[in-house]
């Protein structure tokens, strides 16, 4: 599931991260995940908080593959995936609320 994000210096919380398993396809995989409260943003605590998730996957549960599927107008989300070495390699429609909403596959190969 999802993990609290705390700021070191006080404790507070700023958002949650951590690894699902989610469908894509046929098969079910595990998938980096970041949400941050918006005062939070573009300060570098999603890609940390990315980073620290796959290299808990590959170190602590050694999974050789992890992704983040993303929709494709968030645009802030795709960078994080992307700085932390994802690349984009498929795209799927996920149905929600009876609404298509488009989504960019990224992943990326652990422990290499």
């Amino acid at each position: 599931g999802l993990w609290g994000a705390v700021l070191k210096e006080n404790g507070e919380l700023i958002g949650q991260c951590g690894i699902t398993m989610q469908p894509y396809r046929e098969q079910t995989v595990p998938e980096i995940g970041y949400l941050l409260r918006k005062n939070f943003w573009h300060k570098g605590y999603a890609t940390e908080a990315a980073r620290s998730c796959a290299d808990y996957a590959s170190h602590i549960l050694g999974i050789k593959r992890i992704y983040s599927i993303i929709r494709d107008n968030n645009l802030p989300s795709q960078g994080v995936a992307k700085r932390i070495g994802m690349t984009p390699g498929d795209t799927i429609v996920k149905h929600y609320r009876g609404i298509d909403m488009p989504h960019i596959v990224f992943s990326m190969t652990l422990g290499e």
